[in-house]
């Protein structure tokens, strides 16, 4: 897994599963504490996630709601973007349309 970004966009790739959990879990606090406004996700260059991943995307969530920011998830993979469906985290989260960049509706 990597991350690269600021506090105000971050890139992730690779896999975001139960091994680079807690190292993403410290990028993704710091870039909430330390910035304002939202905190754009770009995920197109993840490869994929498991439970442990999503958990650290929800907690993230969270932590944004507590700072005051507001985390938004753009470039979700299709078969990630399916799980959110079927979780129906889709309506919790904020997730920018591929064509536009702007969130979902919340059905």
């Amino acid at each position: 897994m990597h991350i690269r970004g600021d506090h105000a966009e971050l890139v992730v790739g690779g896999r975001l599963d139960v091994r680079s959990a807690a190292d993403a879990r410290t990028v993704l606090h710091s870039a909430l504490d330390g910035g304002r406004g939202d905190l754009v996700l770009d995920l197109t260059e993840l490869d994929s996630w498991d439970a442990t991943g999503l958990g650290v995307i929800m907690g993230a969530h969270r932590r944004a709601g507590r700072t005051g920011r507001r985390l938004v998830l753009r470039g979700v993979p299709d078969r990630m973007q399916r799980l959110l469906v079927a979780t129906r985290l889709h309506r919790i989260l904020a997730i920018e349309e591929e064509d536009r960049r702007r969130p979902l509706p919340r059905v």
